[in-house]
Formats: structure tokens, C-alpha cells, sequence
């Protein structure tokens, strides 16, 4: 029995038109963030000065009514009405998207995982996570344009790998936001609470985990490390091979859900999940279900990179 099947001709079509919207969308989005928020003229003392405030309604006072303020002023609210009206346009379009990816069952990547990613994009830190262990093959099997067989895939947990390299910056965007790491997972599925005895999951009323892991602490990390200073936040639990891991080279696809929501998921590079699956297979200390399971994923995605992903990344390069 073959690891996989691959998706027909239809369901081909229409996950390569959903990756060219998604790009697109990706790019209005990214376009988009750059103008949050507004400009406005304001006197004050007989001056006029020119405001700029944020989504989250702080104000910086940019300069006095200037001719080059104007212009930037001008600037800024055409580039503004642009952006809307390219994301009302591209809205519509990826509702019908949907509809049709749902029509022709191109995705099955579960709901949750789908959401938790659109969540984490739509804050502005999904390039802070890794998606590691099973999850990561939803990721493979769409570029690859296959599905892989159940037994594979089956898992109620989402493992994220925190970059520490890049806390800082993680962290100034979250205080931009004013949100937790807590609050982003809600945004996704209200019902995300914390684990008591494992702050480092959130789960969810269906019992699906999100797991948030580091790598192990040096003298620039904080430990134990808080995701932000929230009274209620995820903490970040070390891993060995967690340094080596977020250093990696990183293999990005659009995953799409059952009923038809997409978002960009950034996994491990295949050939990275082989070894930590090998590894693990080979493990003494690992339970032989669990090791067992570890050997048929790293021996499907060994066939998906030597058969299909591999050949992508040739292209991509070229």
C-alpha cells in the first residue's frame, strides 16, 4: 500500500490558483500593515501639526504644516485607500476561493491548526515559529501535492518552535499589539486556556494542544522564559536540539483545511525531520509505539523529499 495519494488533476488546479491568490493576498496584507492606523491635522496654540496614530491609538506628532509634511500626508492617505481597496478586491476573491477549495476537498489540514496559523499572521509573529513534529507533513504533503495515509498524520497537538535568537523583536511587536502570546491562540479558538501543570500548552474544549518550545537557555535567554510579561501567558519549555533546529533552513507551503481556510505554514526543512524522526525512532528510552510512528514519518517524508520536494527546491533555486 502506497504512503500517499495524490491529489487529481482538479484538486491540482485549484491548489496551485489558491497558492497565486494567497501570495497575493499575503503581499496586500503585508502592504497594508505598513499604513495601519490614521493621519490627521491638528492645531494646536494657532500651529498646525501633523498626527499619526496607530491601530492601537497611541499618537506620534510627525512635524508642523510643511509643505514636505503635506506631501507625506498625501502619501499616506492615497497609499491607504489603495491598499483597501486591493484587500476588498482580493477578500472577495478568496471567499470564493474557499468555497471552491472546499468544493474540490483540496485540504485536510485540521481547522485548528489552520486558524492558530491565520492567527498568529494576522498579529504579525508567525515568522517566529517553526512548526515541528507530525503537523510539519500537512506542510509537505501540499507542496508535494499528495496526501499522506492517516496513520501518519494522526496527532492532537501542534508543536511550535520559538526563535529566542529573535526575542526582542517578538517582544516589541506583542507590546505594540498589546496582546499575549494566550491572546493571539484565542483569537483563533476562544476556548484556549492553559495547561495548570504545563505552562508551556494551551488547549483547547476539543482537547487539541498547542505546545510552545525553545531552545535550550543560554546567558542572552531569560529562564524560565515567559512569552510575554502577561499574568496569564504561555511559558516556552527547552528542548536539546532546539538551537540547531531554529538555525535551520525552514520549508514554507500553504496548508488548507477541509473547509477550504488557508494559511502559510513555516515547518522544519524535510531533511531536518527526518533526522530528528530517525533519531527518535532509534531512541532506547523511546516508547515503541512512539518509535514506531517516528520511523513511518521519517520514512514517508524520506520518499516525499526523494520523489517531489526535492525536486521543488531544485527549481526554486534555480
Amino acid at each position: 500500500m502506497s504512503d500517499w495519494v495524490d491529489l487529481n488533476e482538479n484538486q491540482l488546479r485549484q491548489m496551485v490558483d489558491s497558492q497565486s491568490l494567497w501570495a497575493a493576498w499575503r503581499q496586500a496584507s503585508k502592504a497594508a500593515q505598513q499604513v495601519r492606523g490614521s493621519m490627521f491635522w491638528r492645531e494646536m496654540r494657532g500651529v498646525k501639526y501633523l498626527i499619526r496614530t496607530t491601530a492601537a491609538g497611541a499618537q506620534t506628532t510627525i512635524g508642523r504644516d510643511t509643505p514636505e509634511d503635506r506631501e507625506i500626508y498625501a502619501r499616506f492617505i492615497e497609499r491607504k485607500a489603495r491598499n483597501q481597496e486591493m484587500l476588498r478586491g482580493l477578500k472577495l476573491r478568496m471567499a470564493e476561493q474557499r468555497r471552491l477549495n472546499r468544493a474540490y476537498r483540496v485540504g485536510r489540514t485540521p481547522g485548528v491548526i489552520v486558524k492558530v496559523l491565520q492567527a498568529l499572521e494576522a498579529a504579525g509573529i508567525a515568522e517566529h515559529f517553526t512548526t515541528i513534529g507530525t503537523n510539519a507533513i500537512y506542510a509537505y504533503e501540499s507542496a508535494a501535492g499528495v496526501r499522506v495515509s492517516p496513520g501518519a498524520t494522526a496527532t492532537l497537538d501542534l508543536d511550535l518552535l520559538f526563535d529566542a535568537r529573535r526575542r526582542l523583536a517578538f517582544l516589541t511587536t506583542m507590546q505594540r499589539m498589546d496582546t499575549s502570546l494566550i491572546g493571539v491562540l484565542r483569537k483563533a479558538d476562544p476556548s484556549f486556556t492553559l495547561r495548570d501543570d504545563q505552562l508551556q500548552t494551551a488547549f483547547n474544549k476539543d482537547g487539541f494542544e498547542v505546545d510552545i518550545i525553545r531552545r535550550a537557555a543560554t546567558s542572552k535567554d531569560p529562564h524560565p522564559m515567559r512569552m510575554t510579561d502577561g499574568e496569564e501567558d504561555l511559558w516556552a519549555v527547552q528542548i536539546p536540539d532546539g538551537e540547531r533546529l531554529a538555525a535551520g533552513h525552514r520549508f514554507e507551503s500553504l496548508v488548507v483545511s477541509a473547509a477550504g481556510e488557508m494559511a502559510l505554514m513555516r515547518a522544519l526543512h524535510p531533511l531536518a525531520f527526518i533526522r530528528v524522526k530517525q533519531q527518535l525512532a532509534a531512541s532506547p528510552s523511546r516508547p515503541k509505539l512512539k518509535a514506531d510512528k517516528d520511523a513511518l514519518q521519517a520514512r514517508v517524508v524520506q520518499a516525499l523529499w526523494d520523489e517531489h520536494l526535492s525536486l521543488l527546491e531544485r527549481g526554486a533555486q534555480a
